[in-house]
């Protein structure tokens, strides 16, 4: 079984999810940070949907149409970014779709000149300008089109910033096929250890030819337990050896489901979120039967965060060690997670902490456990693999309720210096101590340590 991580991946760069990616990476970016002299510089970019699908007419009647969102935006947030400019040139469409204006755009001929009055920094994207399309009237299956992009604005060091030119554009297929999609779900944000939630799933068939079955997989992350049990589905459970722990369902329904035509399981499902839950997420794939290839992947895939107030106890614990000069000592550093809850950056994939020594006084270290990476004092480079200063070591992207790590290094004493101490503590991946704080962990008194020598 694929990690959360993995089958995120594979979902978001296969067909048209690619829109879906772009939304999913987007909507975490924070303005960026510049380095000295960069902080007076400034760029416009298109936020575009790489591609979409149309569908035909159900039986040769007017085909479906579809929304397609652009915006712009810019990447620095010290600048204000007015009056933005959008050109969009359909002529690349002829023959394969139709688009419709929305009201903030003036079309001329195969184009349009769109205002946004207010343009955005890179953490507030968003559609500002919306286009309907369509499959033209007489197109035919695999026929392909293209929209291509221009913008400006006023801001920026210079005073106009322009996108760059020839890069941005949507390339629009004529199609035929069922397009199932899943219907938005709210995330539930209140949950208690314990709870029993219904999670209305429904799927319809947004495509213009029926659907031969469908198949629904249910991964559901190690705090959510107790999933309704039906007969048309598998259920199995990963032991946490390469992934994190995950209870998955495939369910396989030979229902047919006509364009149009929505589907609902057999009975509500239902989970319990179990004692160490705390940040879960059930994920949701809906595939046609048949063999049959769906139109718009981007919205048979959904995940569903599920929160439980819960909190999770990291704590770290430093060594004592003691020798002559010229003898070697091995420390040992442990990291623990205390629970009650597990812990897992099961969207980012991102290491759940690291563990930092700052190598203490009159020591040098000559063996480096796995999973450990030299730094300078200040998180440098370092370019031997031993002798460092300073060593983090990351976690997986998840521990348990009860997961310990030790981690052995090879201190040399060089010179005796009496109650020489060195530190130990917990970091997040990213940023520094105190910075980016656990949130979830009511004890920061224990995620610092000492190894002391002599």
């Amino acid at each position: 079984m694929r990690s959360f991580l993995a089958e995120r991946l594979v979902r978001l760069t296969s067909g048209a999810a690619a829109v879906t990616a772009a939304g999913l990476l987007t909507a975490g970016l924070t303005a960026p940070a510049f380095a000295a002299g960069q902080e007076q510089s400034d760029q416009l970019w298109i936020h575009e949907a790489y591609e979409q699908t149309l569908p035909l007419g159900t039986d040769g009647g007017r085909p479906q149409s579809r929304t397609l969102g652009v915006g712009l935006y810019h990447d620095n947030e010290n600048f204000t970014v007015t009056d933005g400019r959008l050109t969009v040139d359909v002529s690349g469409l002829a023959g394969v779709a139709e688009v419709t204006w929305p009201d903030n755009c003036t079309p001329s001929g195969t184009s349009a000149v769109c205002d946004i009055p207010v343009v955005p920094a890179i953490g507030n994207i968003e559609d500002q300008v919306v286009l309907t399309v369509r499959a033209a009237d007489g197109a035919q299956a695999s026929a392909q089109g293209r929209i291509t992009y221009e913008a400006t604005a006023t801001g920026g060091p210079n005073g106009t910033l322009t996108a760059p030119h020839e890069s941005f554009d949507t390339t629009l297929t004529v199609g035929s096929g069922p397009d199932l999609a899943i219907a938005p779900i709210a995330p539930v944000e209140d949950g208690q250890p314990g709870d029993e939630r219904t999670i209305p799933l429904k799927v319809t068939n947004n495509g213009n030819e029926s659907a031969h079955g469908i198949t629904v997989k249910l991964y559901a992350s190690y705090g959510l337990t107790d999933l309704t049990r039906y007969d048309a589905c598998t259920y199995t459970t990963t032991d946490g050896t390469d992934y994190a722990p995950s209870n998955k369902a495939v369910c396989t329904f030979d229902q047919v489901l006509a364009p149009g035509d929505s589907f609902e399981l057999p009975e509500p499902l239902t989970l319990r979120l179990a004692p160490q839950a705390m940040n879960e997420r059930l994920d949701i794939d809906v595939e046609p039967g048949d063999g049959a290839q769906d139109l718009d992947s981007g919205n048979d895939y959904t995940v569903l965060q599920i929160s439980a107030e819960n909190t999770a106890d990291f704590s770290v614990t430093g060594d004592a060690v003691s020798g002559a000069a010229g003898e070697t000592a091995t420390a040992e550093l442990t990291f623990q997670n205390n629970g009650p809850a597990w812990f897992g950056n099961l969207g980012s994939g991102d290491p759940v902490a690291e563990v930092r020594l700052v190598v203490p006084q009159g020591t040098t270290v000559t063996g480096v456990p796995s999973g450990c990476e030299p730094h300078t004092l200040t998180g440098g480079y370092y370019p031997k693999q031993t002798g460092a200063p300073r060593y983090d070591c990351d976690l997986r992207y998840w521990v348990l309720s009860d997961t310990r790590r030790t981690y052995a290094f090879s201190v040399r004493v060089d010179t005796v210096v009496p109650g020489a101490t060195g530190a130990v503590s917990i970091h997040p991946s990213y940023g520094e101590f105190g910075q980016y704080p656990y949130t979830f962990d009511p004890d920061l008194t224990n995620n610092t340590a000492s190894l002391t020598v002599n």
